[in-house]
């Protein structure tokens, strides 16, 4: 139920630490970007799960990484840091931006010396990016059958993909949910439910995945048609304080495009010919970061489809101060919008969200959509 996602959210480290004793015979692999490929991971009995930050200020970091990365990639390597994954056998990452790879590399160097490295590459819409990808996870295969002493198997990987694209469906369902005038859950909920699947077990996840719809959907109406529909996109985002101040106001958030959110789960596995390369096809696929969107921007239609399907009013462009992929991103992303006549709100995130100030923004916002003016 929703309440169990909260929970393990906010619980995931003890999450983690009791499957292990669980599964005493099998290892846990923290990752630090969505590209890396779980599948593989899980079919050599590995539990891949999100290393994320706790939104805490912390002073542990300046000796290691520039006071002048993103607060996602220093508040990332500070749970290293400080002692909070311990219990993780390795990390990985596959190519995510500088700020956040000189964080993995720091990770690396002073905290979880076993790690691997999945090149990623930045331009997926070249004719080569799916053959490099390929062999770059046929490697990553052979190099987890190694340190595991476990052959990967055909069978382990295609269970492997069927338990993922499950879950991929079911946050679908989830998702597709948040289309009605009568919703649900809310969008801080649904960053509870979509967030904590980072942490589980898939099996786990698909279990409470299917009461949560089965059971406590048909009972819930937590929003109405009178709420004003919103979309946030942008950087990584799962800061609780800041959703729940927007949706504190008669506005409700149905959507969003971050990779701790849709662009995690939003395409599916297609099993056509070999199975590493129909999963390394399905990261090639998968709605892209702008880290990737080049040299053309596919993004804007992609989220301009999101908008319409859901029933967006207004939309919350969000930042991780210093980001640059997403600073790249944001001039073309704003004017895009404002083409579409769909106003627009531009706001940067740190460690701490400033929630006074960004009230006063919001508020005005959804002053402006409820007057019917546009941007």
């Amino acid at each position: 139920m929703i309440k169990d996602f909260k929970e393990i959210y906010e619980n995931r480290h003890e999450y983690a630490k009791e499957w292990k004793k669980k599964h005493p015979d099998e290892k846990l692999v923290g990752s630090m970007c969505s590209y890396v490929p779980e599948e593989i991971f899980y079919a050599a009995g590995i539990l891949p799960l999100r290393i994320l930050g706790a939104h805490e200020p912390q002073n542990v970091t300046e000796p290691h990484i520039f006071g002048m990365y993103c607060p996602f990639s220093r508040d990332v390597l500070a749970q290293g840091l400080l002692g909070r994954y311990d219990y993780l056998d390795a990390v990985t990452t596959a190519y995510p931006c500088m700020h956040l790879g000189q964080a993995f590399d720091s990770w690396v160097f002073h905290v979880t010396p076993k790690y691997f490295y999945v090149d990623m590459p930045n331009r997926v819409q070249t004719p080569y990016a799916l053959r490099f990808l390929i062999g770059m996870f046929e490697e990553l295969k052979r190099q987890l059958e190694e340190w595991t002493g476990r052959k990967i198997t055909d069978a382990a990987l295609k269970d492997a993909i069927d338990l993922y694209n499950e879950n991929r469906a079911l946050l679908r369902q989830i998702y597709e949910a948040r289309k009605s005038d009568d919703l649900p859950l809310t969008g801080t909920e649904s960053m509870y439910v979509t967030t904590a699947n980072l942490f589980m077990d898939k099996k786990d996840a698909n279990k409470l995945l299917k009461d949560t719809i089965e059971k406590e959907f048909p009972e819930r109406k937590v929003k109405s048609s009178s709420d004003i529909r919103l979309m946030i996109v942008g950087s990584e985002n799962d800061d609780i304080k800041f959703l729940e101040m927007v949706e504190g106001f008669d506005a409700v958030i149905v959507a969003d495009d971050h990779c701790t959110g849709s662009r995690y789960f939003w395409n599916q596995v297609q099993v056509q010919d070999g199975l590493i390369e129909a999963v390394a096809r399905r990261y090639i696929d998968r709605p892209v970061c702008p880290q990737r969107d080049y040299p053309e921007r596919r993004r804007l239609g992609y989220l301009l489809d999101m908008a319409k399907d859901w029933n967006v009013k207004g939309v919350i462009v969000i930042q991780q101060k210093f980001c640059d992929p997403h600073e790249l991103d944001k001039v073309a992303l704003l004017e895009f919008f404002k083409e579409h006549n769909i106003p627009t709100l531009y706001l940067e995130l740190d460690v701490t969200v400033p929630v006074g100030q960004f009230k006063i923004r919001v508020e005005a916002l959804l002053e402006s959509l409820r007057e019917g003016e546009l941007w």
